[in-house]
């Protein structure tokens, strides 16, 4: 997203779809927070996007100061890793928020959702606020769930 001159008077939900606003932003943050850390190539292996779409919206993410890159130098080649930053942190509720109140409307909806999704919101926080959609599409049945969560 290009730069805002956030020097005057700035809408909050502009601020903050001028943060997030980025097909993968949501999903860099969430992969973040779930694993405590990324590395690009494995980030490019695992989420189907390119490694320019990657790095500008990491380049983005740490310029809204919710990302910080860290590069350990004690490795041949460097080792970079992406870590949330205080403030990501804290925007982590919110996305829980939006991505139940997502499920919640797709399946409603009968929109089709990727189980991917799935695959990688697997906290026991999130059949606990979608048992109705947990038990109608059996998402969460599987026997590693059910190890996972114990």
């Amino acid at each position: 997203m290009a730069r805002v001159d956030f020097t005057k008077p700035t809408n909050p939900y502009h601020y903050a779809l001028h943060c997030l606003g980025g097909k993968w932003k949501m999903t860099i943050l969430h992969e973040i927070y779930t694993y405590g850390s990324i590395h690009f190539n494995q980030t490019l292996k695992v989420l189907p996007l390119s490694e320019k779409v990657l790095s500008q919206q990491l380049k983005e993410l740490i310029r809204d100061g919710l990302v910080r890159r860290i590069v350990s130098g004690d490795t041949f080649p460097p080792s970079t890793d992406y870590v949330l930053t205080e403030q990501g942190e804290k925007l982590i509720p919110a996305l829980d928020l939006l991505y139940i109140w997502s499920i919640r409307e797709m399946d409603a909806k009968q929109i089709p959702i990727d189980a991917d999704n799935f695959a990688v919101h697997r906290a026991q926080q999130y059949k606990d606020a979608l048992p109705e959609i947990s038990d109608a599409h059996r998402v969460w049945d599987d026997e590693e769930y059910q190890r996972n969560t114990k």
